[in-house]
């Protein structure tokens, strides 16, 4: 079965033919297939008891009702769903849920420090995102005790045990966690309390600083962009990427907690594919886990690559994230 495999983030469309497992980037909707399968990050309690959904009129109310929780995502998924579903009027259209990875995450990382009445009435509780991108790579790199960088524009990190996610740094939204290319990670709610109780700044101006005006653009005043910022001989670029590779290490040593350790250490997505740089800084704060880089590997690594020295304790993995074959998997699963 060809799938169309639509994926819609925060910053990019992209939009692959899948035919088996080969997977070709294509520049419209108009190609032929037998399926449209979606890239959902967020779909509410309504969609979390399974990985795919067929799309019909309650899957979209329930997408839109999500919205609220992952606008950077979901907004511009409803609108290619909106043209794909046009475009493609006589084939199946599924919803694959890039959170559902993330369901076996126990109670005890799930959970926030809450009444009761916000999270278990309300559903304030941790999800989890770049499912289908952690998927891929517990699927490729077979390691008892794994952790996935996921880093793009949007950036997580992930605890994997026996396959089974366990933790991660994104929880009820895609802003939690390590700093972004533009969004902020965590931050002491009582500083955004402070800004909103003094009139410093309103609800929607406090939306769009930690959306759009954070991360390593807020953090450099240059640019959200890793590649920008490594050509820049601004030392607010420099302190931009200091912070970032700390705030992933930090992240990284934390999720050994959740899995008693580290056997193998992946880096994906734009920025863990393309920059030895961040690759070295974060593996770097590491040493302690007994991991170490070969630098030349590190420097001259194409996905999917081992980078790792000889002599590390921990595997270090390059690896090229293939979302669009597991979404694509997902569908024809709920189609067969």
């Amino acid at each position: 079965m060809a799938v169309l495999v639509v994926n819609a983030g925060s910053t990019s469309l992209k939009l692959h033919l899948v035919d088996g497992d080969r997977s070709t980037r294509v520049d419209s909707l108009d190609v032929e297939c037998e399926a449209v399968a979606h890239r959902v990050v967020f779909g509410g309690r309504a969609l979390a008891q399974q990985a795919a959904w067929v799309v019909d009129d309650r899957v979209v109310a329930a997408l839109e009702q999500a919205t609220p929780v992952a606008p950077l995502h979901n907004t511009p998924m409803l609108e290619a769903l909106r043209k794909a579903r046009s475009a493609h009027p006589g084939v199946p259209h599924v919803a694959v849920m890039d959170s559902h990875f993330h369901h076996t995450i126990p109670p005890v990382a799930a959970a926030y420090a809450l009444p009761a009445r916000l999270t278990s009435q309300e559903g304030i509780v941790r999800h989890g995102f770049h499912g289908l991108s952690v998927q891929w790579a517990t699927e490729q790199v077979r390691a008892p005790r794994l952790v996935v960088c996921h880093l793009g524009g949007g950036c997580s990190v992930t605890a994997v045990r026996d396959g089974s996610s366990v933790d991660t740094t994104m929880g009820f939204t895609p802003l939690e966690g390590v700093p972004m290319a533009t969004r902020s990670g965590s931050v002491d709610p009582g500083a955004l309390l402070y800004l909103l109780r003094t009139g410093r700044m309103t609800v929607e101006d406090l939306d769009r600083a930690l959306e759009f005006e954070s991360g390593l653009l807020g953090l450099s005043g240059i640019s959200g962009g890793v590649r920008e910022l490594e050509a820049s001989s601004d030392p607010r670029a420099q302190r931009a990427l200091d912070v970032f590779a700390y705030r992933i290490a930090a992240a990284v040593a934390a999720m050994t907690v959740a899995i008693d350790g580290l056997d193998a250490l992946v880096f994906t997505a734009g920025v863990g594919e393309k920059s030895p740089r961040v690759r070295s800084d974060v593996c770097a704060r590491l040493a302690h886990l007994g991991l170490e880089l070969d630098p030349d590997a590190n420097a001259g690594a194409r996905p999917d690559a081992e980078i790792a020295s000889a002599g590390s304790r921990v595997r270090v993995v390059v690896l090229r994230a293939r979302e669009e074959l597991v979404a694509a998997r997902a569908a024809r699963d709920l189609l067969a």
